[in-house]
């Protein structure tokens, strides 16, 4: 008679469809909610992924170029001069800055202005922390995602069996076809969280040290640049 019972609880358990439209469909609103978000969250994280890594690839291939025209022995005018009023990669900008701030340091007479050296520094400085700040942008949402989604998911799967648990004493039945659905869409949450948290981890890990590595790039051309400005305006001086 156990037996019988058992074949027939699977037999009923293996007609329902546990595709994952399905799954979602059968699951209660919040579970759908839950769901709905870890899927946006998803999407939104590959989208922000996806750009930043175009972004960080371009931003090393401009940087080669630039550097490589800017340490080729060009005078430096005849370089800002070819950037022109929009320069295009993140060590262009620097120079633009830097430039910008030494031409207006020389005055009406061709002499220096006092303090020039320092005005300089501080507009590569600010040059450079706006930089960082524009290739750090979003990457607050990918930790976020990575560390807030597998316990969204953890909810939705609580609050799965819950149902679950809720319709074995409503239909006073624990058979496995009473229980599986309920389950199923339960895991199917836990799922959802973890495929939304674990490339938002790694790709955040992974952008973090590009940005670390860029910073440090673009510090250092700000202080060489900084010290042949610095160069220019002794020789002007004397």
């Amino acid at each position: 008679m156990e037996t019988e019972a058992i074949a027939a609880a699977g037999a009923a358990a293996a007609e329902l469809d546990f595709t994952l439209t399905a799954l979602f469909l059968r699951a209660t609103l919040t579970v759908q909610l839950v769901m709905i978000a870890l899927v946006i969250a998803s999407f939104w994280s590959w989208a922000i992924i996806v750009d930043k890594y175009l972004f960080f690839a371009k931003a090393r291939r401009e940087a080669g170029l630039f550097e490589q025209a800017f340490w080729s022995g060009q005078p430096l005018d005849q370089l800002a001069e070819r950037l022109g009023a929009e320069p295009r990669s993140a060590l262009e900008r620097i120079f633009a800055a830097g430039m910008a701030e030494w031409r207006k340091s020389h005055g009406p007479s061709g002499g220096i202005a006092p303090g020039a050296q320092q005005r300089i520094d501080r507009a590569l400085s600010v040059a450079v922390s706006r930089e960082e700040e524009k290739a750090g942008s979003r990457l607050g949402f990918l930790a976020s995602c990575g560390s807030i989604s597998p316990f969204v998911g953890l909810f939705g799967t609580v609050w799965g069996i819950k149902h679950a648990f809720e319709q074995i004493a409503i239909q006073q039945n624990t058979n496995l076809a009473t229980v599986a659905p309920g389950i199923a869409e339960a895991l199917l949450a836990t799922a959802l969280g973890l495929l939304a948290a674990i490339p938002a981890v790694i790709f955040y890990n992974k952008f973090t040290g590009d940005v670390d590595r860029m910073g440090g790039q673009m510090e250092n051309f700000a202080e060489e640049f900084g010290v042949i400005l610095s160069r220019q305006l002794e020789r002007k001086v004397s």
